[in-house]
């Protein structure tokens, strides 16, 4: 396995972004993997390697560059209460707009690197970042073949780019992973995501993990539930399986 730390240029600055993908039999389709809102940390890194080790190119930026922060420490417990304040802070400096910008930029990035390929891509986000994973697909609906939201918020708004609408816009394959307890994700909200999926006959699936609460899929959180963090794994592997040929 290959991994790096990247400095990618943006319009606003420089992005640092880690790197990962197998050191042989590339190139390899890329996968952007969009950060939740505590931000990168070890934990983040070791699930782009858990991707990489699949055959792919993973980019895991680090969307808070603007606010030049770059790791935040950990956001659990009592505790750590004033740095979980300053990631809900900081989670609303960026927005779909500007993390697009961003995923134009990490895409030239990888244009130049021989190791990611140019073919279908795909897109991964947690929590404050599935509306961004969502949207690359509509971004770059010829690209971003395959998206996925896991626990995402703020999937139905009442703005053009709200993700609920983002299967009017691409025939990209989407996956929404929604946990069974989350006040974060109401159940109101996903309701109105599956009504229009159900209109629209997009190409797009909503899962709910029964008995999960938000953040069920990252092994730090204490939350963590190993049979449904098991199964968006399998769920991942078979939405980039089936799109990123």
């Amino acid at each position: 396995m290959i991994e790096r730390q990247a400095e990618i240029v943006t319009r606003d600055g420089r992005m640092s972004t880690f790197v990962c993908h197998p050191e042989r039999g590339g190139p390899h389709p890329v996968i952007v993997f969009f950060m939740d809102a505590p931000g990168i940390r070890e934990e983040l890194r070791d699930m782009a390697r858990r991707l990489a080790t699949v055959g792919y190119y993973v980019l895991l930026p680090n969307l808070y560059y603007r606010s030049n922060v770059e790791e935040l420490g950990s956001c659990i417990g009592e505790v750590n209460a004033a740095t979980r304040q300053k990631a809900l802070a900081l989670m609303d400096t960026i927005d779909i707009p500007l993390v697009m910008q961003d995923l134009d930029a990490l895409m030239a990035f990888a244009a130049k690197d021989h190791a990611a390929s140019a073919g279908a891509m795909g897109c991964v986000g947690y929590c404050m970042s599935g509306r961004y994973a969502i949207n690359a697909a509509v971004r770059h609906p010829t690209r971003v073949r395959g998206a996925a939201s896991i626990y995402g918020t703020a999937l139905v708004t009442d703005q053009p780019d709200s993700p609920h609408l983002a299967m009017q816009r691409t025939d990209a394959r989407l996956y929404f992973g929604c946990a069974e307890h989350d006040t974060y994700a109401p159940k109101e909200m996903i309701d109105r995501l599956r009504s229009e999926v159900e209109a629209n006959g997009g190409n797009a699936e909503i899962e709910i993990y029964p008995g999960a609460s938000h953040g069920f899929a990252f092994p730090q959180r204490p939350v963590y539930d190993k049979p449904s963090a098991e199964r968006h794994w399998e769920r991942l592997f078979q939405l980039f399986g089936a799109t990123l040929v």
